[in-house]
């Protein structure tokens, strides 16, 4: 049930048009009368207006009656047509003047209806609206609003309404599943679907009677949602749909699902057929029971005795499985009675395979084998020894041996074979499967006589390459080493094994150019070694000289070695020429010297320096290896000359203590030279006719010199072998004096800064071009830049009143930096009390004024005092206190007071005040002029009076008293 806001026109919500097997349809007529709308809703969702007077047919599904939504006041008839169908119909019992609004109340979903009840002088108003897809039983709020016109008065418009979208057809349901089955029924169940807002009222289930046509036929209707479908064929399938409605329509169906009917009891079945037997398996077949059906599916059970089922599937008329001696039992699916036994008897089997042979007792020509007992199982799975009938020993896969024995000696077998045996048994059964193959070899005897060994190409001189014959074919041939032994031909000498492999081929190496050898070669196999072959002798080629002996070294100074050496006689053929090979170390030798002479003179080497040689004898057969290397260092010698003397603006050494100047020093660095194996120990500079010796550095200060002057340096280096010559001479000069420090004067004191002033030096060297740079001692007593630049004078803001300060002062020229002033001192003064605001001024009770004034906390520990005078200089108070009573005041007369501070030094007892403050005006007035009494400003006691001497007296004492205070106070500062 829907709110709307007030609708003007009737509504027939959109009839379905459904085709449902044979359901009965039904046209409609509504009629419309003059001067209303009737609003529809096409099948596209659009709104179509239709005025009266007219009919409008209308399709309804399943022959009902829609409800027909009208504004109160209006109602609904049902009236016959020419017998062609009903016809709705408006009656109007309501007087045209009223003007009724109401919701509208349906159930088919519906928006922006309109429906206008008026006269023949009414007007129809021009309002549609409009439906854009909301959602089924949705709460909205109404965006627009209606109004209603009456005799050309338009009424005022209605309020926003909420309202709730109407109900659905049910969603589409599931498909139905079974839960039992029969023969001859089926029960099928579904879950309900989405309501969409109205509970769903029926269930509507349809079959297609098993004819498999797509033409499906309703079957049950009702609010169940489980339905049995009875009377049906057995072993036939049906298909199955399922729809919900509700109030609002019917759902789509389900999709289609195929469910089948149980089939008849078979008859009793033919007990299976034997078809073959083995030792472990059966075949089996048997035939399909004539009353079942070509589209039933039959499946067979087939048991086994003291077994579970073993198949259990469509038809297959051959299944093989292994068994036993066994009964068999075959029975269909439902329940039939079993046939009848069947019995079968399998075959005996074959023994099992053999235990493994053995081998002993092996020979060059023979070898022995040996075997167990046999053990198998017999088809029937039990246990049972038998004898074994025969033995067959297999040689090279040919029958060796057949019989019961359990060992075979096997003879005239080829020395150095290899044999494979495989052993199996036979009974009855048949014969049984191999043993693992079994692998003996023969022994091999020692291998014979090798041919002596004969070179391979050219003898060089200090190898040679050998080659000979093995044994006689045979079996002994085969996988042999050989053994080479080489024997010199000097008396005394023994064998010498060079040579050990398989291999006929060897190259002898590290022999003696032109020397005679004697070899021979026997051959050893798994048996042993055979004999030595007959010896041959072979003599080296005359080669290249030996190794020469190490040269000697004659080191005659640092610069200058002579190298000789003693002639090599050379392996049968004359020396050619010596090579002389010298360097730094190994990595760097250079030939220096060829010929045929023993004796060679290097020159040009540097002093205690590390060097070596080595030499090399050359004839025609080539180059002898190397001699031995021999080192030897030259001796240590004066430095060299020393190279980068100059000139520095900075001593390279800061920690120097004395202060550096350019105008009396010269600082002076240089590069250390090459101390030629001795360490260096001190330098000489000449300077002028004088000599400056300095240590083991680098750099040196020259000072005590005079100003703007020029001078001619050379420095030398000098070690343990004595001094090294002197350098290019480096002419310098020195620059002018730097200027004098200034005097600093202090030109202005105050509690935060100083004024700082200095004059012109008397010096010559200052011009306009001079810089002062002037430094202030910070806390860490460092010495800090404040000022730098050519100005006389120089304020310090921001400092501590009262305290200390410490200055010094230099002048920069092009000179350079002179020297810093003597340290000043200047101290800042204390500050004076601040300068008070304007008292204020309370008035008490009778002629009393109480004054009062802001208060100063101490400064640095001082004390404040305040003074409050009177206009005319009148001093009424000086104490601690902030504030103080007038007592004693005349009438109508004007006051002025103001107010000062004073700081009591606590270090010096001195006083300092500051400046008065604004003053603050006040004045007595009293209406009644006959009290008006002569008062003293001055404190009094209340009640007491003063006389005019007494007054005059007072006033003196006071003036008199501030001219000693203020010509103390000038006196202090």
């Amino acid at each position: 049930m829907l709110d709307l806001p007030p609708p003007l026109s009737n509504e027939v919500p959109m009839m379905h048009h459904v085709i449902n097997g044979d359901a009965p349809q039904q046209v409609i007529l509504v009629q419309v009368n003059p001067g209303e709308t009737f609003t529809i809703r096409t099948e596209d969702g659009a709104l179509q207006c239709i005025q009266g007077p007219a009919e409008v047919p209308m399709m309804s599904p399943n022959g009902s009656i829609p409800p027909i939504h009208v504004p109160p006041g209006y109602v609904s008839q049902v009236t016959g047509r020419n017998g062609s169908g009903p016809c709705v119909g408006v009656a109007k019992p309501l007087s045209h003047n009223e003007d009724v609004i109401s919701p509208l109340i349906g159930e088919y979903p519906f928006l922006g209806n309109t429906f206008t009840k008026c006269d023949s002088s009414m007007q129809q108003p021009n309002k549609q609206l409009n439906n854009r897809h909301k959602i089924p039983n949705g709460k909205y709020k109404v965006v627009y609003r209606v109004s209603t016109v009456c005799n050309s008065v338009k009424g005022p418009s209605s309020d926003a309404r909420a309202f709730t979208t109407h109900s659905d057809p049910p969603d589409n349901p599931l498909p139905p599943r079974l839960s039992h089955r029969t023969k001859s029924s089926l029960t099928l169940q579904w879950k309900p679907p989405a309501d969409n807002g109205s509970k769903i009222t029926n269930y509507v289930l349809e079959w297609d009677e098993g004819k498999k046509n797509s033409i499906f036929r309703e079957y049950y209707v009702g609010h169940q949602r489980h339905c049995k479908v009875m009377r049906l064929c057995p072993a036939v399938g049906y298909t199955f749909r399922v729809a919900a409605l509700n109030d609002i329509g019917t759902s789509g169906f389900s999709t289609e699902v195929l469910f089948y009917t149980t089939g008849s009891l078979p008859q009793t079945s033919l007990p299976p057929r034997l078809v073959q037997t083995g030792p472990s398996w059966v075949t089996l077949e048997w035939t399909r029971p004539n009353s079942c059906s070509t589209e039933e599916v039959v499946t067979y059970t087939l048991e086994m005795q003291d077994e579970t089922k073993v198949l259990n599937s469509p038809l297959l008329p051959h299944p093989i499985f292994p068994l036993s001696p066994c009964l068999i039992i075959c029975s269909g699916e439902w329940c039939s009675a079993p046939s009848s036994l069947l019995v079968c008897k399998t075959t005996p089997d074959r023994p099992g395979p053999p235990v493994n042979p053995a081998v002993n007792t092996v020979t060059y020509h023979s070898f022995c084998v040996t075997w167990g007992r046999n053990i198998f199982k017999t088809a029937f799975q039990k246990v049972l020894l038998m004898s074994i009938y025969h033995h067959i020993l297999i040689f090279t896969w040919a029958t060796l041996y057949r019989g019961p024995e359990r060992k075979h000696l096997c003879e005239d077998r080829k020395p150095a074979t290899s044999y494979s045996l495989r052993l199996s048994c036979v009974n009855v059964g048949g014969q049984s499967q191999c043993s693992d193959d079994l692998t003996v070899c023969t022994h091999i005897p020692p291998p014979g006589r090798c041919q002596p060994p004969s070179i391979v190409g050219n003898v060089k001189h200090r190898e040679m390459t050998l080659q000979w014959d093995g044994p006689l074919c045979g079996e002994e041939s085969e996988n042999v080493e050989f053994s080479l032994e080489m024997c010199a031909m000097e008396e005394g000498s023994e064998p010498t094994e060079v040579y050990c492999g398989c291999k006929a081929e060897c190259t002898v190496g590290n022999l003696l150019p032109g020397t005679t050898y004697r070899f021979q070669v026997r051959a050893a196999n798994s048996a042993g070694y055979g004999p030595y072959s007959e010896s041959v002798e072979i003599s080296t080629a005359a080669g290249p000289p030996g190794q020469c002996s190490p040269p000697a070294i004659n080191v005659t100074s640092h610069t200058c070695a002579e190298v000789t050496w003693e002639n090599k006689e050379s392996s049968g053929i004359d020396i050619s020429e010596y090579r002389l090979d010298w360097g730094r170390d190994l990595d760097s030798l250079e030939l220096v010297y060829s010929g045929t002479e023993t004796y060679f003179q290097i020159s040009n080497l540097e002093a205690s320096t590390d060097y070596c040689c080595r030499l090399q004898a050359v004839n025609q057969a080539g180059a002898g290896p190397y001699s031995d290397l021999v080192t030897c260092q030259s001796p240590a010698a004066a430095p060299d000359v020393v190279s980068g003397f100059r000139l520095v603006d900075h001593p390279l050494n800061p920690t120097e203590s004395e202060p550096f100047s350019h105008s009396t020093s010269l600082a002076l660095t240089w590069d250390e030279p090459h101390c030629n194996g001795a360490e260096m120990t001190s330098y000489s500079i000449s300077v002028g006719d004088s000599i400056i010796t300095t240590g083991n550095v680098t750099c040196h200060i020259i000072r005590d010199l005079l100003p703007d002057s020029e001078y001619s340096l050379q420095i030398r280096a000098e070690n343990e072998m004595g001094p090294g010559p002197f350098s290019q001479t480096l002419t310098v000069r020195t620059r002018p004096l730097p200027p004098s420090p200034p005097r600093l004067e202090c030109a202005a004191v105050g509690p935060q800064s100083l004024k700082l002033r200095w004059g012109f030096s008397s010096r010559s060297q200052l011009t306009e071009d001079t810089t002062y740079v002037l430094q202030m001692e910070d806390r860490n007593q460092r010495f800090v830049v404040v000022y730098r630049g050519p100005s006389h004078t120089f304020k310090l803001q921001r400092l501590s009143e009262s305290s200390r300060y410490r200055f010094r002062i230099q002048a920069v020229s092009e000179a350079g930096e002179g020297p810093f002033s003597e340290t000043y001192t200047f101290c800042t003064t204390k500050s004076l009390p601040q300068t008070l605001k304007a008292p204020r001024v309370v008035q008490l009770e009778g002629n009393a004024r109480e004054v009062t004034w802001e208060s100063i906390p101490p400064m640095r520990g001082d004390r404040i005092s305040y003074v409050l005078q009177v206009l005319g200089g009148r001093e009424v108070y000086k104490g601690d206190e902030t504030s103080f009573q007038l007592s004693g005041l005349q009438w109508n007369t004007d006051y002025r007071v103001r107010v000062f501070a004073c700081r009591r030094c606590a270090d010096t007892l001195q006083e300092l005040c500051g400046s008065f403050s604004p003053s603050a005006h006040f004045n007595l007035r009293r209406s009644d002029a006959t009290l008006a009494v002569e008062a003293d400003v001055t404190r009094v006691p209340m009640g007491s009076t003063l006389t005019d001497e007494q007054f005059a007296g007072l006033m003196v004492f006071g003036v008199a008293s501030l001219s000693v205070l203020m010509a103390f106070l000038l006196q202090v500062k």
